[in-house]
């Protein structure tokens, strides 16, 4: 897996998707609030497959 995610979208991912779990936890929102899980584990991981159809990444080149 090579790596996709930049770091600004790393840490809106990790943000939003922490945020949402949390939300989901508490019982604040619905069971919709779950779904934060894939934007923190994509943020956590570095590496998006919804990007590589379309040869997207947020990366810098090296």
């Amino acid at each position: 897996m090579k790596v996709n995610v930049g770091g600004l979208d790393r840490i809106a991912r990790i943000g939003v998707g922490a945020a949402l779990v949390a939300l989901a936890a508490t019982g604040v929102v619905g069971l919709w609030g779950w779904l934060g899980l894939v934007p923190l584990a994509t943020g956590l991981a570095g590496w998006c497959p919804a990007y590589l159809p379309f040869g997207l990444s947020t990366c810098k080149t090296k």
